[in-house]
C-alpha cells in the first residue's frame, strides 16, 4: 500500500505507508533517522554516514553523488532519501522505473531543518517524535536569536577552501547560519552557492571573524592583516556540525555563536583557535 507525498522540491512521490527498509543518501538524513529511533530501519547509508557511530556499521551504498542503483535494489529498499535532486536526476530517474521511491530533502535555510525532521517523521510513521524533537531544536534557535538580536553584527569571512579560496555565498545553508549565529557574512552578496573569492577582496572587508574548514588549514599570509588574526579571532570549524543540516545543526549554530559573540555566550569547547 502506497501513498503520494509532496517532497521538499515539489516532487509527488508514491511511498510505501510505513516504510522499512530506508537508504540514507547523506550524513545528514542518516542522522535524522537514528534520532528518530528509526536505526534498525536504516539497511543502506553512504560513506560519510559516520554519526551516530551505529550508521557505520550499516551496508554503504556509495558517496552521496555517486550511489549504486545495483547495491539499492539488493538492498530490497522501499524508500530512498536524498538531500539533493541537482546532481542526482539521473539516478532518481533509474529508481523511479524500478519502483523505489525517492523522496528528496531539501532544507536551505538553519530553520527548515524542523521541518525536513517533521516532514521525514510524518514520513515514516514517527508523527509525534519528530514534533519533539522538531520543538526542542527551535526552542533553542529562538533563544539564540533572542540573545543576538540587538548585538552588533561582526564582519564574518568563512573560509571552506585556502586554495583557492572558496566562501559561502548569500544563498547558501552555511551563509544563513552565519546569520543566525549574529554575524554578518562579508561574502553575503555573493550571487554564486560557493565562489571563489579573492584574497584582495577578503582583505579589504577587513573581517573580524575568520572561520576555516579544514582542521589543517592554515590562514593565507595576506589575511594575516585582516583584524580577525590581528585579534586573535580565526577559528576551525566542525564540519559535522555547521555543515550537516541535521539535528546537531542547533549545536553548531551556539558553538559558531560564542565564537562571534563570547561576551554573550560561553565560548564553544569544540572550536578551537587556528593556527596562524
Amino acid at each position: 500500500m502506497t501513498r503520494a507525498v509532496t517532497d521538499e522540491i515539489g516532487r509527488t512521490v508514491e511511498v510505501p505507508a510505513n516504510p522499512q527498509r530506508i537508504v540514507s543518501l547523506a550524513p545528514s538524513i542518516t542522522e535524522v533517522l537514528f534520532a528518530l529511533g528509526l536505526g534498525d530501519r536504516v539497511i543502506g547509508v553512504t560513506t560519510y554516514c559516520d554519526y551516530p557511530p551505529e550508521a557505520t556499521a550499516k551496508e554503504k551504498i556509495g558517496d552521496t553523488l555517486r550511489p549504486s542503483v545495483e547495491k539499492i535494489v539488493a538492498l530490497r529498499a522501499d524508500l530512498v532519501i536524498a538531500s539533493t535532486a541537482s546532481q542526482l536526476e539521473q539516478f532518481i530517474r533509474k529508481l523511479d522505473g524500478l519502483g523505489i521511491a525517492v523522496y528528496v530533502s531539501n532544507p536551505r535555510q538553519v530553520k527548515d531543518v524542523a521541518e525536513t525532521i517533521e516532514r521525514l517523521g510524518a514520513l515514516t510513521g514517527v508523527t509525534e517524535r519528530a514534533r519533539e524533537l522538531s520543538d526542542k531544536l527551535q526552542k533553542r534557535l529562538a533563544a539564540i536569536d533572542l540573545k543576538v538580536q540587538a548585538a552588533p553584527r561582526p564582519r564574518v569571512l568563512i573560509i571552506l577552501s585556502t586554495e583557492p579560496l572558496i566562501t559561502a555565498g548569500g544563498s547558501t545553508f552555511v551563509n544563513d547560519l552565519i546569520e543566525r549565529a549574529g554575524g554578518r557574512s562579508i561574502s553575503a552578496n555573493e550571487t554564486a552557492e560557493y565562489p571563489q573569492y579573492s584574497l584582495e577582496t577578503a582583505v579589504a572587508s577587513r573581517p573580524e571573524v575568520i572561520f576555516l574548514q579544514a582542521q589543517d588549514a592554515r590562514l593565507p599570509e595576506r589575511l594575516k592583516e585582516t583584524p580577525a588574526a590581528r585579534s586573535g579571532r580565526v577559528f576551525h570549524i566542525d564540519d559535522n556540525l555547521m555543515l550537516r543540516p541535521g539535528p546537531r545543526i542547533i549545536d553548531g549554530v551556539e558553538q559558531v555563536a560564542a565564537e562571534i559573540h563570547p561576551e554573550i555566550f560561553k565560548p564553544g569547547e569544540s572550536l578551537n583557535p587556528a593556527t596562524r
